[in-house]
């Protein structure tokens, strides 16, 4: 059996809904084998991130070089890192082996407001892995730290993702789900706009939604659809993924990723 493969580099969730554990169940959903290479251990949960702690350079390094080496990525999808250093050992590995459909998902503050992302890492992280990205998908906060201005309304989601994807030389999924509208996303590709309609559902708990996303449109990269079909096939499962109404955790909690996993061994004991 062939089946597409997807690589996610990013932070671990020890509550489940966001970050590497988010990514693996949203590739699995999405019908492709998904590897990991962790960036930082948190100890966190619905209402926000107690601690921190970094992988070495050189052991993210090792765990890249080990997956690239043996199961070569259809997609790699680039989550929460917080530092200079370990961006540019992603960046340096994923141009050594010529990396395809790189999603990054430019995570800088987490659902709880957190921070999750060190000083000086956001330069590090526009001049080096924005080039070499198929796509990148900044929410409304990050957008606005990304360009230095503010968003308010649908015309500045236009001139923003303009700019971002001008200025750094990338594709721009400019993501408007932070109560701007109807969970509308913009894309910004070789100077044209492709506007995506979503609507807002009313659930409380978003935790993990970015990652979820940018996993979710690496895993139908790798599985052959265009760039426009995979965000549109992305969009459709988080849609159902936030209507499923799972309700865990005291703060904003996850959605539920399996929620269309109809299997015999899913089923509960009657």
């Amino acid at each position: 059996m062939n089946l597409k493969t997807a690589l996610t580099i990013a932070g671990s969730d020890s509550s489940g809904g966001a970050g590497i554990q988010a990514d693996l169940k949203t590739m699995t959903m999405n019908g492709v084998y998904a590897m990991s290479a962790i960036t930082a251990l948190t100890a966190q949960n619905t209402i926000g991130v107690r601690e921190v702690q970094e992988s070495s350079p050189e052991f993210l390094k090792q765990q890249i070089d080990a997956v690239f080496e043996d199961i070569y990525p259809d997609a790699v999808k680039v989550g929460m890192v917080s530092s200079a250093e370990l961006i540019h050992v992603i960046a340096d590995r994923l141009r050594y082996y010529n990396a395809k459909n790189v999603v990054v998902d430019p995570v800088m503050v987490a659902t709880s407001g957190s921070s999750l992302m060190k000083t000086g890492a956001v330069q590090t992280l526009t001049e080096t892995l924005f080039p070499i990205a198929t796509l990148v998908t900044p929410n409304i906060p990050e957008a606005e730290v990304l360009s230095g201005l503010t968003i308010e309304d649908k015309e500045d989601m236009f001139t923003v993702a303009k700019q971002i994807g001008d200025i750094y030389h990338c594709v721009v999924l400019l993501k408007g789900g932070h109560c701007l509208n109807d969970a509308n996303d913009l894309l910004y590709a070789d100077g044209e706009f492709v506007w995506f309609e979503g609507k807002r559902i009313d659930n409380p708990n978003t935790h993990g939604t970015g990652c979820t996303l940018s996993s979710a449109i690496a895993s139908n990269l790798a599985k052959g659809f265009s760039l426009t079909k995979s965000v549109k096939r992305a969009k459709d499962y988080v849609s159902g993924a936030l209507a499923a109404m799972l309700d865990l955790g005291k703060g904003s909690g996850p959605m539920q990723h399996n929620f269309d996993l109809k299997s015999e061994f899913a089923k509960e004991a009657e």
